[in-house]
């Protein structure tokens, strides 16, 4: 079956962590996945790359002095890096690679930038680590719902917290109003980050009909149906825009 796309506006990028909380929780179950298909291509951007200007006010020794960042990395031929693209209520399939539902994800305040930027974790705790010399508060939001509020204020400093529901969370510093960061919490292993080139695969998916969604957080998303055969590789060019 040939995907239809369906671009969303920019509203949905803001709603999507409400709408994916809106959807009940299942247990994902973990399965051998026999003549799995795979997506794969590439997302693609073309238009004005977002840019925010940092100005420090304060702690510029670690923080830096004013500069220009831009807020979305795109490489040759228009790829987007950074996109997380992935499937949308699967309940049973492939572990998570390497046992990564097993190990505990961090989120770092370092040289006043969150590390990493992306990243994808299933629904658990999470480490909030400070590794530098000066306090940060970092707070963490599902949409406009606060889920943390944490003070920093030593350097190697690390509190634990629990992201406990598939949505997308995001990550702000109160002492240094230009960070912020982001985690899908997804209850399943089907998603992929794409690379400097935009490019991404997924692989082993069971047969069967599926919404696939492709967001970065400061351009907007889109989503689409896509319906997945056995043995099956699907080659899709995904364009964002503003």
């Amino acid at each position: 079956m040939k995907p239809t796309m369906r671009k969303l506006a920019l509203e949905f990028a803001g709603m999507l962590p409400a709408i994916m909380l809106a959807v009940p929780v299942m247990a994902y179950e973990t399965v051998e996945v026999r003549n799995g298909g795979v997506i794969e291509g590439r997302v693609t951007y073309e238009g004005r790359i977002p840019t925010r200007k940092i100005v420090p006010t304060k702690d510029r020794e670690v923080c830096g002095d004013v500069r220009d960042w831009e807020q979305a990395e795109v490489g040759p031929d228009n790829g987007l890096k950074n996109a997380v693209v992935h499937l949308q209520r699967v309940e049973r399939g492939k572990p998570w690679p390497d046992g990564s539902d097993m190990k505990t994800p961090v989120i770092d305040n370092k040289n006043c930038v969150f590390e990493p930027h992306v990243q994808v974790v299933p629904p658990g705790e999470i480490d909030i680590h400070n590794s530098d010399p000066v306090l940060h508060n970092t707070k963490g939001y599902y949409g406009r719902r606060a889920v943390f509020n944490l003070a920093l204020p030593d350097e190697g400093m690390t509190i634990t917290r629990e992201l406990a529901r598939p949505g997308v969370v995001r990550f702000a510093c109160d002492a240094h109003g230009w960070m912020e960061a982001w985690a899908y919490v997804l209850d399943h292993p089907y998603f992929a980050v794409t690379d400097e080139n935009g490019a991404f695969r997924i692989t082993d998916i069971p047969p069967g009909e599926y919404t696939l969604i492709t967001r970065q957080e400061y351009i907007g998303a889109t989503e689409q149906t896509v319906e997945v055969g056995e043995d099956e590789t699907i080659e899709l060019s995904l364009e964002l825009s503003q």
